[in-house]
C-alpha cells in the first residue's frame, strides 16, 4: 500500500480537527476540553483511517481468492476434459471390439 493511496484520508482528518479547532474557539479559556475535543477527532479520524485500510486489504485478498478460485477451476476443467476424451476413446474401442465381434 501507498501513502498515496491515503492521501485524501489524511487531508479529510486535518479538515476534521481544524474544524473541532474552530467549533471550540470560543472554549479557548478552557484548555481541558479543546484538548479532548482534539484528540477526539484525532482519534474519530483515524479510526476511519484504519477502517479504509481493513476494508482495502480485505478487497485485495477477495480478489486474490477470486484469481486462484478461477485457476483452479480451469485446471479442473481440463483435468474433467481430459477424463472425458478418454472415457470417449474407451467406449469408442469397446463398441469396435464388440462390434468386430458380432460379425464374426
Amino acid at each position: 500500500m501507498d501513502l498515496r493511496d491515503y492521501v485524501w484520508d489524511l487531508i479529510l482528518i486535518v479538515v476534521l480537527v481544524v474544524s473541532t479547532l474552530v467549533l471550540v474557539l470560543r472554549l479557548w479559556q478552557d484548555l481541558t476540553i479543546v484538548i479532548g475535543a482534539t484528540l477526539m477527532m484525532l482519534s474519530l479520524g483515524g479510526l476511519f483511517l484504519s477502517l479504509g485500510m481493513k476494508i482495502r486489504s480485505l478487497e485485495e485478498n477477495i480478489i486474490a481468492r477470486e484469481r486462484t478460485m478461477r485457476v483452479n477451476l480451469e485446471e479442473i476443467s481440463a483435468s474433467m476434459n481430459r477424463k472425458y476424451d478418454r472415457t470417449v476413446d474407451q467406449l469408442g474401442e469397446i463398441v469396435d471390439s464388440l462390434t468386430r465381434r458380432m460379425y464374426r
